[in-house]
């Protein structure tokens, strides 16, 4: 039976690597063409039709979001302006998909409709990616279409007067003594003005302030105003000064007043990635070599110390050989693509076959993953990284193994995302269950590159070559830096770079591709399975899909003496068994070679596999005030950081207070009230020990950290246990617990209505009462009927029936206290003819007495 299994799993799994790596015709590709072009109108229709012209759609819900009209959402609501959000994020791509008409009405919606005064604080990072580069794409797409004579005769430049707003109304956010940009702004109000609700941040992350240069610089070429461009490139130039020069390696957050790094750990993923992407690609865009130069030292530096084939490993910038985290983002799989406009392929190829290993395990990327390929952080929402690497793996190696990893992608979204009102994020992989979001991402980036896949040149209504994607993967045409002169002035400063150049030489070690893009002939010569062969290497990676075989028994040689058997026992301790030689090669002794006095052994290691996931201990909020007093328990999951509750007899007992401001990422306005409090802080906008950290120099003895995810709840989300930001975590001594976001809206419905709450907080086995809970008091109940002339003084006379109550001792010896009853039994039978006596002497039943 074993064996029959075996050969069914592998003659399947042959058949699925074969379906892989075989081509695919013309035919299949266009029925999955059109497949991603029915999604598409679900998707975008379904955004018409229930939640337009609000920012974004809950496909749950068939509505609109509409910020401050749904539950706040903490830092993910800086994305929405009022300014219909989704419609711009996906203009350019109704006319990749060659949905023209769709195309030309959605344009005259957003010349109608969108206001972008709005007094609304947004962020800096996703307006400029995702609207302005939303703007700036569609008015190029218009222009061209216009250009042809055939449709937008009627379009005057409107996106790109909108545009030039927009990028007005963004500056502020660069009136920095440094040049890094405020991490958010008002619309209306800008930065300094008492209006504008903001301005009081200090950190920002490398990318926020790192990716600008595109679509600023586009509009400063496009618009002739030079002054986005100059904000952009001193941006980048104040990150280029302040990497760390030992390592040219940057952290993932900086001060934007003194430029200081508050986060030092180093990676390509989330906090960092775009910036590595733009100075790339504003190379490509504006022809400015100071831009290359930047990324191949920056590169270098990741290759380094971050690539560990096929896994890229944060690492400390400072100390770059220590890696600060055992856990990848799926941010991160933007990488593979980047490093194809380098020509980088084979590490390519490595990161994206261990990325899509993990996407057979989970059906999805996990938000993050460990190393071991367990979900670390188990939501999927819709991200387009994936699929934006196959797209340029694709077109660089013509590959069609590349064709059936991108059709798995539509064939799941398809199956685990769609709902009636359009497609849903994923809250956990593990479980399937669904989020009410639906980012404007996923039109503006997911249908692009699947669709781009899919299709040959000739089946687009543009030549895809002319352009450049942005990280929104909005359309900029590469003949900017030809047909548009740089603005006068503004190449980044060589005297500034020179300096730098001098202490660290560029070009001193050039690869093939440090000036060329990928190609074909020169990476795999004659040699068409080479990329096959690098991701073989990786194919089993996370044990999916792997056949049953025997793992092979691997030979060492120990020296170990005849006379001295200490080895073997401390091996065996250490949970390795040694067996002779002789006894694993029966029938093959003419193999083994005769060393006098030193045994020749296999090892075989009884490796124990790990629980999938790892055990987190709840613990719990107890609501202890009027009218709660207790009944009132949440759920919460506990930290890897900071007090040990388990080890606190009574747990930590405080009134709750919420931190203001609310995510406890910037200076703490009510610290008085929150002195010997415990404070209520929501998740988002920076690390869970930055938060501690604040609130702990605020006065505060506990923090209950409570999740911007909508709708999460401890019922249907595994427990986490929250870590640190990759520094010591020493400092941090205050207790604190993560709610999920049903648990905290119970918390703060309570503290809104009743304003003075008491919460204990403390691992659920030792919450208030629990020990009083279900625990009896065992007592042997026993009947004796007593002869006249027993009785007590004052007792009546007849034969009477005295209950004798006996606590029960502990440990009596069974034996015993049946022999005791069955005496009593046998006494009672004799004396008054009781008709039965059973063995449980509470149940003794007596006729006549």
């Amino acid at each position: 039976m074993t064996i029959l299994k075996t050969l069914l799993i592998t003659c399947l799994l042959s058949w699925v690597e074969c379906k892989e790596s075989q081509g695919m015709t013309p035919e299949e590709m266009t029925v999955i063409r059109n497949k991603i072009i029915e999604m598409f109108d679900h998707a975008y229709g379904s955004y018409m039709k229930y939640a337009y012209p609000a920012d974004e759609l809950m496909p749950l819900s068939c509505r609109g979001r509409v910020r401050g009209l749904e539950p706040n959402r903490g830092d993910i609501d800086d994305s929405l302006g009022k300014f219909s959000l989704t419609l711009i994020d996906t203009l350019d791509t109704l006319v990749v998909l060659n949905k023209l008409d769709e195309f030309e009405d959605a344009v005259r919606k957003t010349v109608r409709d969108v206001r972008l005064d709005n007094d609304v604080v947004v962020s800096v990072f996703e307006t400029n990616i995702r609207v302005l580069g939303g703007l700036l794409g569609a008015h190029v797409m218009a222009d061209l279409l216009r250009q042809r004579g055939d449709r937008m005769q009627w379009y005057q430049d409107e996106l790109l007067h909108m545009a030039k707003e927009l990028g007005h109304r963004l500056l502020p956010a660069f009136n920095t003594t440094s040049g890094l940009p405020y991490p958010k702004v008002n619309l209306r109000y800008g930065i300094l003005n008492p209006l504008s609700r903001t301005g009081t941040e200090s950190d920002t992350c490398t990318a926020c302030a790192g990716t600008m240069i595109l679509e600023f610089a586009a509009l400063s070429r496009m618009s002739g105003e030079t002054v986005f461009e100059e904000h952009a490139r001193k941006a980048m130039d104040v990150l280029w000064e302040n990497r760390q020069k030992g390592s040219d390696l940057v952290g993932t957050v900086i001060n934007i007043h003194n430029g200081e790094w508050v986060r030092r750990d180093s990676g390509v993923g989330a906090g960092i990635d775009s910036y590595y992407e733009y100075l790339m690609k504003a190379y490509i865009l504006l022809g400015d070599n100071v831009f290359l130069e930047r990324f191949n030292i920056h590169y270098s530096a990741i290759m380094k110390y971050i690539s560990q084939p096929p896994l890229l490993l944060n690492v400390h910038m400072h100390n770059p050989t220590v890696s600060v985290r055992s856990w990848m983002d799926s941010l991160l799989a933007f990488f593979p693509g980047l490093q194809v406009l380098r020509g980088d392929l084979k590490p390519a190829i490595e990161t994206h076959e261990m990325l899509y290993q993990v996407t057979k395990q989970h059906k999805f990327l996990p938000e993050a993953f460990t190393t071991e390929f367990r979900v670390h952080w188990g939501q999927h929402l819709l991200r387009p990284e994936f699929a934006e690497s196959t797209y340029y793996l694709y077109k660089a190696t013509g590959d069609p193994y590349y064709l059936r990893v991108g059709q798995s992608i539509v064939e799941k979204l398809n199956a685990y995302t769609r709902v009636p009102c359009g497609f849903a994020a994923v809250q956990d992989v593990r479980t399937g269950a669904h989020e009410d979001r639906m980012d404007s991402f996923f039109l503006a980036e997911m249908f692009k590159y699947l669709y781009l896949l899919f299709s040959e040149k000739s089946q687009l209504p543009i030549d895809i070559d002319d352009f450049i994607f942005t990280t929104e993967a909005h359309l900029l045409p590469l003949s900017l830096s030809t047909t548009q002169p740089p603005c006068h002035g503004n190449i980044t400063g060589r005297a500034f770079d020179s300096s730098l150049t001098q202490t660290v030489p560029v070009f001193q070690e050039e690869d093939p591709f440090t000036h060329s893009c990928p190609s074909t002939e020169t990476l795999f010569p004659n040699n068409p399975s080479f990329a096959k062969t690098i991701r073989d290497s990786y194919k089993y990676l996370t044990g999916v899909g792997r056949a049953f075989r025997p793992l092979p028994i691997r030979e060492i040689e120990l020296p170990l003496h005849d006379n001295g058997l200490e080895p073997v026992e401390f091996l065996k301790s250490m949970g390795i068994s040694l067996t002779p030689l002789t006894e694993v090669t029966v029938g093959n002794a003419g193999s083994l070679k005769d060393h006098k006095g030193v045994y020749r052994v296999k090892l075989v290691a009884e490796v124990s596999h790990t629980p999938e996931e790892e055990v987190v201990a709840p613990h719990v909020v107890q609501l202890i005030s009027p009218p709660f007093l207790g009944r009132t328990v949440l759920t919460a999951g506990p930290s890897k950081f900071g007090m040990d509750l388990s080890k606190q007899e009574h747990g930590v007992k405080g009134s709750i207070v919420k931190a203001s401001p609310y995510t406890a990422c910037g200076p703490i306005d009510n610290a008085v009230e929150i002195i010997g409090n415990i404070a209520l802080a929501v998740r988002g906008d920076c690390m869970f020990a930055v938060k501690a950290r604040r609130l702990q120099e605020a006065g505060a003895i506990g923090l209950i950290i409570i999740d911007h995810h909508e709708g999460s709840n401890s019922e249907g989300t595994p427990l986490f246990q929250m870590v640190g930001d990759g520094d010591s975590t020493e400092d941090i001594t205050l207790a604190l617990v993560f709610l999920f976001s049903r648990e905290g809206a119970v918390l703060t419905a309570a503290l809104e209505e009743h304003h003075n709450v008491d919460v204990l907080l403390l691992p659920k086995e030792k919450q208030m009462g629990q020990d009083k809970i279900g625990k009896h008091i065992g007592l042997n109940v026993k009947l004796r009927l007593a002869e006249e002339g027993e009785q007590g003084e004052g007792a009546s006379r007849g034969p009477t029936l005295e209950f004798v109550l006996e606590k029960e001792v502990e440990g009596e010896l069974e034996g015993e206290q049946s022999l005791r009853q069955q005496q009593l039994c046998t006494k009672a039978t004799e004396t008054y003819r009781t008709e039965s006596c059973s063995g449980d002497s509470s149940h003794t039943t007596n006729s006549d007495p």
